[in-house]
Formats: structure tokens, sequence, C-alpha cells
């Protein structure tokens, strides 16, 4: 158990997340969930993925990626953007042993502090993002 790790247990917080299935790999097309202007986003990059030689990096619910849009309004098309994935079709299974699986792929764009780039959330956000993001959890009108 590393140094960080044991500090984090003595105040009572798990230092690992828990493990959710990736269902998203760079390439995925995905909604845009927010009102910020942007229609669809097409991953580019997971931030903070560790992988093995050749294995392409995949994203999961609750993991900042870096995407490009698709479509959506034209000061917003063809550029980079931050966003956080909200909802995955992908079962994934939850510490508790219930499955959850979303209608459809769906992220939020962010600043690279955090902050929402739109002003509100349409659709339901996974509670594993809504944990670790508090801004997206107060921002959204469904968490489940």
């Amino acid at each position: 158990m590393s140094s960080r790790a044991r500090a984090l247990a003595s105040r009572g917080v798990s230092a690992h997340r828990i493990r959710i299935s990736r269902g998203l790999p760079v390439g995925s097309l995905i909604k845009c969930a927010d009102n910020s202007g942007a229609k669809v986003l097409k991953i580019i990059q997971v931030i903070g993925y560790k992988g093995r030689l050749r294995r392409v990096p995949s994203a999961s619910v609750g993991d900042r990626v870096v995407v490009s849009v698709r479509k959506g309004s034209p000061d917003m098309r063809k550029k980079l953007f931050q966003a956080v994935i909200i909802r995955q079709r992908k079962p994934f299974r939850r510490p508790e042993g219930v499955w959850i699986q979303f209608e459809d792929n769906a992220a939020v764009i962010i600043t690279p502090d955090g902050d929402l780039r739109g002003s509100e959330i349409r659709g339901v956000v996974a509670r594993e993002a809504a944990e670790r993001w508090p801004r997206i959890a107060s921002a959204s009108s469904i968490i489940i």
C-alpha cells in the first residue's frame, strides 16, 4: 500500500476508484449532453490512461477525455476541448452488485480547470461521474 493510500485510508477515504468497464475507445462518436453549442463529439485521447503497447485507449463513465467537435456551432467545430463522460452504453457493475447500462454514450464539455462550459445538462448523469465531478452533479437534474 502506498503512503498516499495509507493517508487516505486513515481518513476513511478509498484511494482506488471502482473499476468500471471501459466502453468508449478512442475514435468513438458520442453525444454532447450540454448546451455549449456542440452536438456530436469524437474522442481523441483519454487523460490519465495508462495502457499497454498497441492497445487502444478507452474511457468509461467519469473519465476526462479530449474531444473534437464534429457537429455543432461553427465557432466550436474542428476544435479540441476537454470533456467528461456521463453515460455509456456498455453495461458496468456497481459495488453493490447492480448492473447499469444507458441508452446512449454522452459527455459534457468542461474547461481545463473543471468548470462546465454550458449551463445545463440534458438527460441523466451516472452517479459515478457525479461523485467524481461535483460541478457536474450540481448542474444535472437527474442522477442515476
